[in-house]
C-alpha cells in the first residue's frame, strides 16, 4: 500500500518511471504497469483517506484473486535458473503461469524476485565516472527476423553498448558477429552517444577476444 501511494505521489511530482522505480526499490516495469492500472481505475494522487489496501488492490486489479491465495514462485529455483545462458525472468514467469494460471502477473512476479534477491548478500556497488566506460557485448539470445524481399527467416544477433554512469543504451541487430560488424557497431554507437568513452569494456565476446579471461583477456589486434 505504501509503495503504491509513493509511486502515485512521485508521478504527480513529475518524476520519470525509472526515477520512481529507483526511489521505491521496484522495477521500472512494475511502475509502468501500476500507473497504467491506476489510470484505468481513475486513481491519482492524493488518494482518498478512507481507501484501504484491499480496496485499492481491487480497484487496480479487478477480478483477480487475493494475493495470499496465489502460489508463491520458487525463488531459489528462479535465482539458479537465471544463471543459465538465455534464461530470463519473462521465460520463467511464463513457465510459472503455465503451472499456475491464476498466479501473479509478470510485474509483481518480478517485484517478488527482486525483493527476495535483496535479502541475499549484497554485492559491492560500482560507481562509474561520467564518460569513463562503455560496456559492449552481443546479447545471449538471438531474434527472428524475416527478409521482406524473400520471406526467408533469419536469426539476428543483438549488439548492446551501455554507458556505465547513466545506463544509456545503444542496441542494433546484425546478421553476423564477424569483426567487420563488430567495428561498424562500435562506430554506430559512438555516433549515437555523440562521443567516445575513455575505456571500451567488452565482456569476452568471441569476435573481439582470442583468449577469454575475467581479468586480462587477450583482445583481437586490428
Amino acid at each position: 500500500m505504501r509503495k503504491i501511494q509513493e509511486i502515485l505521489r512521485l508521478k504527480e511530482a513529475g518524476l520519470s518511471n525509472r526515477q520512481i522505480a529507483k526511489s521505491v526499490n521496484v522495477s521500472p516495469s512494475t511502475v509502468s504497469v501500476l500507473l497504467s492500472q491506476a489510470e484505468k481505475a481513475g486513481l491519482s494522487w492524493p488518494l482518498p483517506e478512507d481507501l484501504d489496501e484491499t480496496a485499492l488492490t481491487a480497484m487496480l486489479y479487478p477480478g483477480t484473486e487475493k494475493p495470499e491465495n496465489r502460489p508463491l514462485p520458487d525463488m531459489e529455483w528462479i535465482h539458479k535458473e537465471l544463471k543459465r545462458k538465455g534464461v530470463t525472468l519473462q521465460l520463467l514467469w511464463e513457465e510459472y503461469k503455465e503451472q499456475y494460471p491464476g498466479g501473479y502477473r509478470y510485474s509483481y512476479f518480478c517485484e517478488l524476485y527482486y525483493n527476495w534477491r535483496q535479502k541475499l548478500d549484497p554485492p559491492l556497488r560500482k560507481v562509474h565516472r561520467v564518460g569513463e566506460k562503455m560496456f559492449v557485448d552481443f546479447a545471449g539470445q538471438t531474434v527472428l527476423i524475416i527478409d521482406p524481399k524473400t520471406g526467408q527467416e533469419l536469426q539476428a544477433y543483438i549488439f548492446i553498448a551501455v554507458l556505465g554512469a547513466s545506463n544509456y543504451t545503444f542496441a542494433r541487430a546484425v546478421l553476423s558477429q564477424d569483426l567487420e560488424n563488430w567495428i561498424l557497431l562500435h562506430c554506430l554507437s559512438f555516433e549515437y552517444f555523440n562521443g567516445v568513452a575513455e575505456v571500451i569494456v567488452p565482456d569476452n565476446p568471441r569476435t573481439a577476444v582470442t583468449s577469454p579471461c575475467r581479468y586480462e583477456p587477450v583482445l583481437v589486434v586490428i
